[in-house]
């Protein structure tokens, strides 16, 4: 059985809105004030690379666990090109996994991040459908 989510985005004023979650908690959406706006707010395509980058987190988080891995940080970088012509549009990204620790198993913490990109993460195959993705592994030994 398929899940539907539903959201309500309301206008505050000008170019804000307040946008809530399924989890009960809301953010708020504005632009630049070049743009017109009061920069009050998440830009919205920002939020999609903010989406992108946690839905696999969490994906490659929960295998931490389950694959017994020491990691002392983790931190996902995320770089994207927009189009120059409207509608602008996300064409290539970049995203970067970077663990940080004494003891990392790059072999597991790799086969982590495959099984997000490839299997778990429905982010990471929207993304697929309009842009050109570039996945790079990073590991920083103390």
């Amino acid at each position: 059985m398929s899940t539907t989510n539903h959201i309500s985005t309301k206008w505050l004023g000008n170019m804000s809105f307040e946008s809530n979650n399924p989890s009960g908690h809301s953010l708020r959406i504005d632009i630049a004030k070049e743009d017109g706006g009061d920069s009050s707010g998440l830009r919205p395509k920002a939020l999609m690379l903010s989406s992108l980058a946690g839905c696999s987190g969490l994906d490659v988080a929960a295998m931490f666990k389950k694959m017994k891995l020491e990691v002392d940080e983790f931190h996902i970088e995320t770089i994207a090109n927009l189009t120059d012509e409207h509608p602008k549009f996300y064409d290539k990204v970049v995203i970067e996994y970077h663990f940080h620790g004494e003891n990392l198993a790059e072999k597991k913490l790799q086969r982590a991040v495959d099984l997000s990109i490839e299997k778990y993460c429905g982010v990471m195959e929207m993304f697929r459908q309009f842009a050109e993705l570039d996945i790079k592994t990073f590991f920083h030994k103390k």
